[in-house]
């Protein structure tokens, strides 16, 4: 399994960009906080050239991400509570394709009743300035929805869709643009693009729908039309796992297809460690965790958030061997006496506000029970013990406390 480390996010952008080269896609797993909307950033910014007076006069890279999702705004009629529509950024180069009159309506409502019941239309309407005059036009959408009763069937019109629904909503705009910019006539609005970066389009969805995502996401990527170097990064374990499946199988057909690795910050040092996925299992991440908690509970550089990744890493065993719910990995083994005790721990612990960016030093205390529920995990549940070096066999470690 290699690793590489990057002393930063510029250095990383280099990287994948030299990677893609010789692949089409690239798939990274990284959790919140560890970088991964500024790298898709940075990676634009590398194939992005400005003039003097600010004018982009050059860009390669066609991005899905947090910024993304900025170029919409909530128009909410707060006086008169009926006026309710998006509002479209008039500026962006995302909606040349509105601009060049596409019917971008037309190819975004196919996409978007794979997901959802609601319906929208996109009209123009005046760009007002800050005196209230026109100073040109903007593209606003309005949503509406069937409603059906004993009486029959009414239509409710400018609703305000929740932000899950405003979420699939962008995403099936941004996979009408996709689509676009993979035409290879000649016609498309975005011809400068070569390659697509999409960070985490599925951070309010359900299950069903990061699955149903993942798959039509790649089904597009992988039909026909112009081949564009995709990068897909991710937090979400369930939308890796798919996207990585059907990958994986990409990459065995062709070596050069495809990668994947996990992504993780070291906080101390500022760098950044890529590690790659070699094997068909796509849940590698809990691996990479457990190893982070092991290093971290034997330099005793323990923070309050590693409860949060232990826990994590409880869910995801519990999840694999059939349980409802992570207690159970405590509850395995002939020294179940604290269990109790360490899944109040974890749940207290685990639902706080610690963040890695201002991490809390755990006291002495919590790195006892902290390390006494860590080995006993590993003794219940053994992983290879080549991914703890410089310790002994979980089987002979003393239990702490």
């Amino acid at each position: 399994m290699s690793t590489t480390t990057f002393t930063d996010l510029e250095a990383l952008a280099t990287y994948l960009r030299l990677e893609l080269q010789t692949k089409q896609f690239f798939l990274l797993c990284g959790y919140n906080g560890t970088g991964k909307t500024r790298l898709s950033g940075g990676f634009k910014n590398i194939g992005k050239e400005v003039n003097i007076d600010g004018e982009t006069t050059k860009r390669d890279t066609l991005y899905f991400n947090a910024f993304t999702e900025d170029l919409f705004n909530w128009h909410n009629d707060l006086d008169g509570d009926s006026e309710r529509y998006l509002t479209l950024h008039p500026t962006s180069f995302f909606f040349e394709a509105l601009y060049e009159g596409l019917e971008m309506d037309n190819r975004i409502r196919p996409l978007l009743r794979r997901y959802a019941d609601f319906d929208f239309k996109i009209d123009k309407v005046p760009l007002r300035g800050v005196d209230g005059e026109p100073i040109g036009e903007q593209f606003v959408v309005r949503f509406f929805r069937n409603v059906s009763s004993s009486s029959g069937t009414a239509t409710a019109d400018n609703i305000k869709i929740s932000r899950g629904e405003e979420n699939l909503f962008i995403w099936c705009f941004f996979l009408a643009v996709l689509e676009l910019a993979m035409v290879d006539d000649g016609s498309s609005p975005y011809p400068w693009a070569e390659y697509v970066y999409i960070d985490d389009p599925v951070s309010s969805l359900d299950e069903h729908n990061a699955i149903a995502v993942a798959s039509h996401l790649v089904q597009l990527l992988k039909g026909n039309g112009r081949k564009l170097k995709t990068i897909i990064s991710t937090h979400h374990t369930l939308f890796f796992n798919v996207l990585s499946n059907e990958l994986t199988a990409e990459r065995r057909g062709n070596p050069k297809k495809a990668s994947q690795y996990f992504l993780s910050f070291d906080q101390e040092s500022g760098s950044y460690t890529l590690r790659e996925q070699k094997s068909d299992t796509p849940s590698y991440h809990h691996v990479a965790n457990l190893k982070m908690l092991h290093e971290a509970a034997q330099s005793g550089q323990l923070f309050t958030h590693h409860f949060n990744m232990m826990r994590a890493v409880l869910e995801k065993t519990a999840l694999f061997h059939g349980y409802r719910h992570f207690s159970m990995c405590l509850k395995q083994g002939t020294d179940t006496g604290d269990a109790a005790l360490h899944q109040r721990l974890l749940d207290v612990l685990s639902h706080g506000n610690h963040s890695i960016f201002e991490p809390e030093d755990m006291p002495e205390e919590l790195k006892r029970y902290f390390a006494k529920i860590f080995e006993k995990f590993r003794r219940d549940f053994p992983f290879n013990p080549d991914l703890f070096p410089d310790t002994e066999s979980p089987a002979a470690v003393p239990t702490p406390l």
